[in-house]
């Protein structure tokens, strides 16, 4: 019974997920055609004006605007969101004329929208909109009107908006990040839109979160193994680096370097009898997220920032990721 249970739940699920993926392939053959001519002409009005996107919907609807326009501000676009409600309510005045209204309904009859339309109308305000109806109220009153291609919902009722607010996430998402994309923002760009965070601690250089000065296990590479391995235990991040004489970092061991010499009698050697030359390093501007790649791609664990040769930080990947993930 219980395994019948789950087969039927199963089912289920994929039918779901075919009808959400149906409507995304819908806008993907359609990108060549109408909706991707109106997509275009939408992100060249976009690119034209000085004021804002105002996205704005009701119901479900308006949670997708809501979502579009944290996307575009997010990324380079400066956007907000207005409720369709408060708008008669006093807000319309936070829309001004070199602004965009931008309205999300899937019916297009929106009747809490007809308020915002006509004042966006009287003020000369241009109008976008994606409804799943052509003929509607709200897409006929629109400057660019985008229209969803055929879709089923995936409420088993036909009911529930599912797969067309998926569609309507995914046209926003084309859009903002087309936008980003033509107005050439740059991992530093998105760093300073987004300074804190997941986001943010990912872009970060390593220069924000390198262990610096006394924090850096470091020794002369004529430093015995013994001593080495002292300073290595107190600094705690796995290796230690080792310099020349003209403080340039010659190479490194780590504790797995050690474990592997243990079987000999190394303490009394000098630590360049078992270093490692030539080891992977970064510089401080390395953001935090490529760090991590670097050291996942090599299986390592830590990396020495240098700068001209010298070790100025390090970093380890633990810290990283904790940071990350935050």
């Amino acid at each position: 019974m219980k395994e019948t249970m789950q087969s039927q739940r199963l089912e289920l699920m994929m039918d779901i997920a075919e009808k959400e993926l149906s409507g995304l392939t819908s806008i993907h053959n359609e990108l060549s055609s109408t909706l991707g001519e109106k997509l275009m002409d939408t992100i060249d009005l976009i690119e034209k004006i000085d004021g804002n996107v105002v996205l704005s919907g009701i119901g479900k609807s308006g949670m997708i605007a809501n979502k579009i326009a944290a996307t575009l501000t997010s990324t380079g676009t400066s956007s907000f969101f207005l409720h369709g409600t408060e708008a008669s309510h006093g807000d319309l005045g936070l829309l001004k004329e070199n602004d965009i209204l931008f309205l999300i309904s899937n019916s297009g009859e929106t009747i809490e929208l007809r308020n915002i339309v006509l004042f966006a109308k009287k003020n000369n305000i241009k109008i976008i909109s994606i409804t799943a109806n052509k003929d509607s109220h709200i897409s006929q009153q629109s400057d660019i009107s985008i229209v969803l291609p055929n879709f089923v919902e995936a409420c088993p009722h036909d009911l529930a908006p599912t797969t067309s607010t998926t569609m309507q996430l995914a046209l926003g998402d084309i859009i903002a990040i087309t936008l980003m994309t033509e107005k050439g923002i740059s991992k530093d760009d998105f760093k300073s839109l987004h300074p804190s965070g997941k986001i943010g601690a990912r872009l970060s250089s390593v220069q924000d979160v390198m262990h610096t000065g006394d924090a850096i296990p470091l020794a002369n590479q004529d430093t015995i193994i013994s001593e080495a391995l002292v300073i290595m235990t107190k600094k705690r991040l796995g290796c230690i680096g080792l310099t020349d004489s003209d403080g340039n970092l010659a190479g490194i061991i780590t504790d797995g370097d050690l474990r592997r010499c243990l079987s000999g009698n190394i303490l009394g050697r000098e630590s360049r009898d078992i270093m490692t030359t030539n080891p992977i390093t970064i510089s401080n501007q390395m953001i935090v997220s490529s760090a991590i790649s670097l050291m996942n791609n090599k299986k390592i664990t830590s990396l020495f920032v240098l700068e001209d040769g010298k070790p100025r930080g390090i970093v380890h990947l633990h810290d990283l990721i904790n940071i990350s993930a935050l």
